[in-house]
């Protein structure tokens, strides 16, 4: 007869197991979502967390520089001291990656984009991007550009918006990358530089999902795909139909059919119930040229 001290090591053993196991099991299981961007992200419940708890492989968060701080938010009534880039992106990717092994998201070793869009002060508040980064604690965490070649990290940050390009072109030793536009194409700036090229969906197409696409939209949406993944770039747009329907959903198809890499959302269950269905295939995005 076991003794009631033994049972209850044993029934003790078990219990622990299963705390310990139950949320490592959980978080593995979760879907990657390769090409599911998180747009306006800082805006969720859980920043960054919701869209990882989703399997979401990039998000974006607008930055609002003052004061020697990296604010997140679109304009500066949004700030909030407790809110910077730091506490809500910086260093919750820091310790989901010393916790992983490695990965940002389990067992998907691709790039997480983090895609800053700058709003203001973009010169003060890309030199206290610079530093923060090079913070030691952040070592190895970030993707880096030194002398001609990408290193990659389980982490990119791409800069998007108000952008100081000749102050990032002109680093030879450098952990963020720019969000291109399509006059980046065909321009000779290298992709080490800008990896990245988002459009205004509106300023280059006329169709927002009623009917089906126009055929000579659909060859220019390919061609711009094409160009951009011939030249070693990612491709995104931004102003896509987001209210739940048909016309979203359609959009959706097509940007999925002509391999566009990130397809973003503010309603996050919505575009990863979009993508989980059979005929979202997914595409890995291109990886930053001369990354190893």
């Amino acid at each position: 007869m076991v003794d009631r001290k033994s049972l209850f090591g044993v029934l003790l053993a078990l219990v622990s197991a299963m705390v310990l196991v139950g949320p490592a099991t959980a978080q593995a299981a979760t879907p990657v979502l390769p090409n599911a961007h998180a747009h306006n992200d800082y805006q969720h419940a859980r920043p960054l967390l919701d869209a990882l708890d989703r399997g979401f492989t990039s998000v974006e968060a607008d930055i609002y520089p003052a004061f020697g701080h990296l604010y997140v938010g679109h304009y500066p009534w949004d700030v909030r001291p407790e809110r910077t880039l730091q506490s809500l992106y910086l260093e919750p990717l820091r310790q989901r990656v010393a916790a992983n092994g490695g990965r940002v998201l389990p067992g998907w070793d691709g790039e997480f984009q983090l895609l800053v869009d700058i709003k203001f002060n973009e010169n003060d508040g890309y030199r206290w991007l610079d530093a923060a980064v090079r913070d030691p604690r952040y070592a190895g965490l970030f993707t880096r550009y030194v002398n001609g070649e990408v290193r990659r990290g389980p982490v990119t940050i791409v800069l998007s918006g108000r952008q100081p390009r000749d102050a990032v072109a002109g680093q030879a030793d450098r952990f963020a990358f720019l969000d291109g536009r399509p006059g980046d194409l065909g321009s000779g700036v290298p992709a080490t530089l800008v990896p990245l090229v988002s459009a205004d969906w509106t300023t280059l197409f006329g169709w927002r999902g009623q009917g089906p696409m126009p055929e000579g939209e659909r060859a220019a949406l390919r061609e711009h795909v094409r160009k951009a993944h011939a030249e070693g770039r990612r491709v995104r747009f931004w102003a896509t139909p987001d209210a739940p329907g048909a016309d979203r959903e359609a959009v959706w198809r097509e940007l999925r059919a002509a391999g566009v890499d990130h397809l973003g959302s503010d309603d996050l269950d919505g575009l990863a119930a979009f993508l989980a269905t059979p005929g979202a295939t997914s595409v890995r995005p291109n990886a930053l040229v001369g990354s190893r």
